[in-house]
């Protein structure tokens, strides 16, 4: 079955993106595939690259990244949502005249379209957090 994930939450205030984060390693291991993990509202936020996780939880950002690498999945933040919250890359940052970009390289901005897309492709899509 191939499955599109929507996480809402931010990573320190939501226990969103940990349970979509979980999910996602489970339908991996149990053989299923994932068409695309859109990232939506405070959800922008596991993109960041400025994000710093306190010393006792963990660093769901970097779980993100750990997971595209090794299952090359594709991790996009809405663009929308990411540029109101400060997750830029080096072209949005010129475009904004900011000082510096703050997506992780492993994640990329888009707009709504994507998850119109991975609907239409997908099997199931599963929302994590509120919407």
């Amino acid at each position: 079955m191939k499955y599109t994930i929507v996480v809402y939450g931010a990573p320190f205030s939501s226990q969103a993106p940990y349970s979509a984060c979980q999910f996602a390693k489970a339908v991996l291991a149990r053989g299923h595939s994932i068409y695309r993990i859109f990232f939506y509202h405070d959800g922008v936020l596991n993109a960041s690259s400025l994000s710093i996780a306190p010393q006792d939880d963990a660093y769901l950002p970097a779980e993100w990244a750990t997971l595209k690498r090794e299952h090359n999945l594709d991790l996009v933040a809405c663009i929308g949502a990411s540029v109101k919250r400060g997750v830029i890359t080096p072209s949005e940052a010129e475009r904004y005249q900011r000082s510096g970009d703050s997506l992780q390289n492993e994640f990329e901005l888009s707009g709504l379209g994507q998850l119109v897309d991975a609907a239409l492709y997908s099997d199931r899509v599963i929302t994590f957090g509120a919407g």
